[in-house]
């Protein structure tokens, strides 16, 4: 399905792409080439890298990392880690725990270990399973502490995070979608002069379409079982319920509306953990809107998804 028609004449669009964060990340900005487009896409990727840099937990030598070598420490971190932390801690306890940025251990026993770029792999710092509330944030001094071994995984907080830079640095255009993996904010109008249609992609139907939203101004985020898998018996996919450390197992997909990405990707993880009617409910209470569909197909819609459908 497409987005409503328009009597608006087509703008030429200029379209990039860049591989960053283990994904192909599209930008297309409305209005063609020019020198002032070409030069604040640069600045849009360069964010991914950025966050990439500080916020990724299979590299060593990133911010994140050092970090998390450094347990029982107040460590003195950058304001862009502090604020991945800081949202990332902020949505566990909304979630009750069920999105929990201490899951990087039981990523790491999943499997999930490998660096994209290098083939390297990372290993557990610690067996058990700790929660969000062993780490203390110290806002005046922009300190972060992790009360026992453990390692944080930023995945659900920090390719939202890079997207909303990313669309900072190309407001005023005339239109941009940003596009990093099937994780996308769009605004303003597409080269047609209508809403941006954003396809969901059928978690069982590998080429088709669960369902096409129209939207602008907003950011359109879906965590599957089927992004990232592993041979793991306790987790055959990426998604897991930190309460246990195996995969959740009560949605195949969950896809949320919001004004940024950074919440959409992070509301997502959390309502796929809680599963269909907690995640709905969860979803409504943080007023955005979302699609769940369960392994066996059901839908589950918050009640003002209908206006964005396409």
């Amino acid at each position: 399905m497409a987005a409503a028609a328009s009597d608006a004449q087509p703008s030429a669009a200029a379209t990039s792409h860049r591989v960053a964060m283990d994904t192909l990340v599209t930008i297309e900005a409305v209005g063609g080439p020019s020198e002032r487009t070409d030069e604040r896409t640069a600045k849009a990727f360069a964010w991914f890298a950025e966050v990439e840099a500080c916020c990724s937990r299979f590299d060593p030598a990133s911010e994140l990392s050092r970090l998390c070598d450094q347990p029982g420490t107040p460590v003195h971190v950058s304001p862009l880690l502090f604020r991945a932390i800081e949202f990332a801690l902020a949505v566990a306890e909304r979630s009750g725990g069920a999105f929990d940025p201490t899951v990087g251990d039981a990523m790491a026993r999943a499997g999930f270990t490998e660096n994209y770029q290098t083939g390297a792999t990372t290993g557990a710092r610690s067996a058990a399973l700790p929660s969000f509330r062993d780490v203390a944030l110290d806002p005046a001094t922009s300190e972060v502490t992790l009360g026992r071994s453990l390692t944080l995984d930023l995945g659900a907080v920090a390719k939202g995070l890079a997207i909303d830079l990313a669309a900072q640095e190309l407001r005023g255009l005339e239109g941009f979608a940003i596009n990093a993996g099937g994780d996308i904010y769009a605004e303003g109008r597409n080269h047609d002069g209508t809403p941006w249609a954003i396809g969901i992609r059928h978690p069982r139907e590998f080429d088709a379409l669960a369902e096409t939203f129209a939207v602008s101004g907003a950011a359109v985020c879906t965590s599957g079982d089927y992004e990232r898998t592993s041979s793991s018996e306790a987790a055959h996919h990426h998604i897991l319920d930190p309460s246990s450390g195996r995969a959740a197992s009560g949605a195949a997909s969950v896809t949320v509306i919001a004004p940024s990405a950074m919440l959409a990707d992070a509301l997502a993880t959390a309502a796929f953990v809680l599963g269909p009617e907690r995640g709905i409910a969860f979803l409504e209470e943080q007023g955005v809107e979302g699609l769940i569909i369960t392994p066996g197909l059901e839908r589950f819609e918050t009640t003002g998804l209908q206006e964005f459908i396409a």
